[in-house]
């Protein structure tokens, strides 16, 4: 039988190949995380699903939202009247002419009600609009 020999001092081994993978899984994990963290509307509205549905990609984004209760809310901001919803688009499209109008209408509004502000966008000289919907499963 062997006896120890307790003055012998091995280094201790670091293992690197675990702390990469533990690295990977914090950085995937908190990748996919942030992805449900982002939202295009702060307001709660619940959309349409479609099969076809896409996310719209260009820079410059502006929401034109109807809620439930017949409300138009453009980029966060509660328009009382359509004259002012033609002014703003106006504004926006003086800044940026090729802005994308994401129009988001909660499913139990009215078709009327959205179609009326789709009106408004496209009288106003909209050239790109594209309407939300959520992803059937």
């Amino acid at each position: 039988m062997r006896r120890r020999d307790f003055r012998e001092n091995k280094q201790p081994l670091v293992m690197i190949i675990p702390m990469i993978d533990i690295m990977l899984f914090l950085l995937v994990f908190f990748m996919i995380s942030t992805i449900y963290m982002v939202q295009t509307n702060s307001f709660q509205v619940n959309l349409p699903q479609s099969k076809t549905a896409q996310q719209e990609t260009r820079p410059n984004v502006i929401s034109v939202t109807v809620t439930s209760n017949g409300e138009v809310i453009y980029d966060n901001e509660k328009i009382v009247v359509n004259q002012q919803l033609v002014q703003k688009i106006h504004a926006t499209l003086a800044a940026d002419s090729e802005t994308v109008f994401l129009l988001l209408g909660d499913k139990s509004v009215k078709y009327e009600q959205v179609v009326g502000v789709l009106e408004i966008l496209k009288k106003s000289g909209v050239k790109h609009v594209s309407m939300a919907t959520e992803v059937k499963n």
